[in-house]
């Protein structure tokens, strides 16, 4: 009878020390660390105002439909879908997504990135679902997922092309970038004008000094691709990310200038390329893509001891 009682309160220990408790409810898990599992984010829609959950591989179609042309070769959409899943879940883990909206991503390209469901194509579809669950890590981290349209020949460093001192980014490397070879006309060499007015604006609002009355422009910087790094007007120098965000990216193409100066009045400038120039030049995975290039090639054409990690199925 002792024997029985013995092995009884035996077992009644063991189920107490390894048998967790039915009324406590599973730990949350950050969504970073589910592995085979697709998670589900909140959209916040800046048309509309209103947020909702959505499943991860169906926002990164609606992405990739607006980032890059849907009609393009299914690597080079293959390999904006991985850029596109990892700035989504690098922006969430370290940034916590949009905390200003409430939500892990938003459709404003200023707040996270361009978002178009209606752009999305079987194609796009083909390339979502090839690299489901994949992300690019360097030393187990999720990378800054970077791109642009056409980098004009040479890809740049992020200090260079979009004054990035924030951390260190071992995994960018200025690279010579095919894509100068069949971009469109407009994303291949560019030229503005800008009234000295509307120059001496934006460095006012970039630097927050007055350059005074311009009358010359230098590049008295420039970066490993060529970029113009730190670009004198007046008796101000302002960074050449800087000046472009001041004057309108779509005005001022990118930083890779060939030709400034001041004439008549109006700040004269042309280049080449279209975009910052950091990380992958959409263009170039186009032209790689045509050339039998997997999406695999192209990322780690552009960025640099990258791993590529399926964390879901």
């Amino acid at each position: 009878m002792k024997r029985e009682i013995f092995c009884f309160l035996l077992i009644v220990l063991l189920i107490t020390l390894f048998i967790p408790a039915g009324c406590r409810e599973p730990e949350k898990k950050p969504i970073d660390e589910y592995r085979y599992q697709e998670p589900e984010i909140t959209l916040y829609d800046n048309d509309t105002g209103e947020k909702k959950r959505i499943k991860m591989e169906e926002y990164i179609a609606g992405v990739v439909a607006a980032e890059m042309e849907p009609s393009w070769p299914v690597e080079a959409l293959a390999a904006q879908s991985i850029l596109a899943r990892t700035f989504t879940l690098h922006k969430i883990k370290y940034e916590k997504g949009v905390p200003q909206r409430g939500a892990d991503a938003s459709t404003s390209t200023e707040e996270f990135q361009a978002y178009d469901p209606s752009r999305i194509t079987p194609r796009v579809r083909e390339a979502v679902k090839k690299t489901r669950g994949e992300v690019i890590k360097h030393n187990g981290k999720y990378i800054r997922a970077w791109f642009h349209s056409n980098a004009g020949g040479k890809t740049a460093t992020a200090e260079e092309g979009l004054a990035f001192k924030k951390e260190a980014t071992p995994y960018i490397q200025s690279v010579t970038d095919p894509g100068q070879k069949v971009a469109d006309p407009d994303d291949r060499e560019w030229k503005a004008e800008f009234s000295l007015d509307e120059v001496r604006s934006a460095v006012i609002k970039q630097t927050g000094k007055d350059p005074g009355q311009i009358s010359s422009a230098s590049i008295v910087k420039k970066g490993p691709s060529g970029r113009a790094m730190t670009i004198r007007l007046g008796n101000v120098e302002i960074s050449g990310p800087a000046l472009r965000l001041g004057l309108g990216p779509e005005q001022m193409r990118s930083t890779l200038l060939d030709h400034l100066t001041v004439e008549g009045g109006t700040l004269k400038m042309a280049g080449r390329g279209f975009g910052h120039g950091v990380g992958m030049s959409q263009w170039g995975a186009y032209y790689m893509a045509k050339e039998g290039k997997s999406h695999t090639d192209i990322i780690h054409y552009y960025f640099k001891d990258v791993e590529i990690e399926k964390i879901w199925e």
